[in-house]
């Protein structure tokens, strides 16, 4: 019994080119989870410095706003002697502005609190060496 040999044809991939394009598959991969972990970076430091820009904007309100409008708007409230005591309109006014400092300091909070990390590319990134290895894995449900 004779084997016989048959010739490659046009139609079939040398190991080469299957080389050539597992490493272009590869490459391609590796790109856009690189590109989705900047996306999902980009937006956490957005909110990250949207937090921080209204916790400067509460501390400079806060220290600014005391200092400035304080007299003036005391003054008003006492308005010459007919209106409250000095006393307390300094009183109220300071309550005025600490209320409003700390809704400035309370909305820069929920904004960091958004701030996480690139949870779906790290999900991708961890299937990729059992995916290179032929393995399929079950995908993992992130969370949107």
């Amino acid at each position: 019994m004779a084997t016989e040999h048959v010739p490659a044809t046009d139609t079939e991939p040398t190991i080469g080119r299957l080389v050539t394009d597992a490493s272009r598959d590869i490459s391609a991969l590796i790109h856009s989870e690189i590109q989705l972990a900047k996306s999902e970076l980009k937006v956490s430091v957005k909110n990250g410095g949207t937090g921080l820009g209204l916790f400067a904007a509460a501390g400079l309100l806060g220290v600014l706003a005391v200092i400035m409008l304080s007299v003036a708007i005391a003054y008003f409230i006492h308005w010459n002697g007919d209106g409250l005591a000095l006393h307390w309109a300094f009183l109220i006014v300071f309550g005025f502005y600490l209320l409003l400092a700390g809704l400035l300091a309370f909305l820069g909070i929920k904004k960091v609190k958004k701030v996480r990390a690139p949870e779906r590319a790290i999900a991708q990134g961890k299937q990729i060496p059992r995916a290179l290895k032929g393995q399929s894995g079950s995908t993992v449900p992130v969370k949107p």
